[in-house]
């Protein structure tokens, strides 16, 4: 019996088993693409709107190879530069018929890749208010997150590190505080590199995590794709269980009472 057979994950009016998101770019080939997804369980797809081919989305390089198999799309706006572009870039997605979801992604640093928040933030409103169901990758500000949240966010997906960084949960109090004011599903989008990142953000109570680089240029994107999915798995059902407190002196972990003495 699968003892998460009935923890589904619901964003935007819609339910999944899968807490993995996962990302389409850079992989080594379209077959070892195909297979690292296949591997991880996702059902929801995220790629840049600008890789796609809005004038025959069927026929786009990305999305032929997924013939056969089920998704969710969550295109992106990565590349966008301000709430102008995003939004724009949004429309063209719907209008071409990929779908309503969006992944907001709006950043003005190279070197850091880190989002505008402001920007973020008005693209969000925007976007929420026409009906898309709106995911703004966002900073691991909480009081930023919570503004997402009030503009109409679907979900929120505050990052660990930078972008393709591998770096892992640099502020996990930020995580947790995050979690713990949200209304909506949190997503940690972005920094983590391994499975114990992974477990350790679903530990910290994350409804889910977006990867693309950790998987795809792993040596075995395979075998990562799985490592991620059972690492969301363990992180979840340690999350439900319940950790023990820290504290700071030892406990026996046998009753000493009825030793005679």
């Amino acid at each position: 019996m699968d003892i998460l057979e009935n923890d589904v994950l619901e964003i935007g009016g819609q339910k999944f088993r899968s807490r993995f998101m996962i990302g389409t770019g850079r992989y080594p080939n379209p077959y070892i693409q195909q297979e690292a997804i296949k591997a991880s369980e996702s059902e929801i797809l995220t790629f840049a709107i600008r890789r796609v081919n809005l004038e025959d989305p069927e026929e786009d390089a990305i999305l032929q190879h997924l013939e056969g198999m089920s998704f969710t799309y969550l295109p992106n706006t990565s590349g966008a530069k301000n709430a102008e572009e995003a939004i724009r870039i949004a429309r063209l997605a719907k209008a071409s018929g990929i779908s309503n979801w969006i992944k907001i992604e709006i950043s003005v640093n190279e070197k850091t890749l880190l989002p505008d928040p402001v920007e973020t933030l008005k693209a969000t409103e925007v976007l929420a208010n026409e009906g898309f169901v709106v995911l703004p990758y966002t900073s691991d500000d909480p009081v930023l997150c919570k503004r997402l949240e009030e503009a109409g966010a679907a979900a929120v997906m505050p990052g660990g590190a930078p972008i393709g960084t591998g770096l892992g949960i640099l502020n996990p109090y930020h995580l947790q505080l995050i979690v713990e004011e949200a209304n909506v599903p949190i997503i940690v989008d972005a920094g983590l590199g391994s499975a114990s990142d992974v477990a350790q953000a679903m530990e910290l109570g994350a409804s889910g995590v977006l990867m693309n680089t950790p998987v795809a240029k792993a040596k075995d994107p395979v075998k990562m794709a799985r490592a991620m999915k059972l690492a969301i798995d363990a992180g979840r059902l340690s999350y439900l269980a319940g950790r023990i407190p820290k504290k700071k002196y030892a406990t026996a972990s046998s009753v000493l009472e009825h030793i005679s003495k």
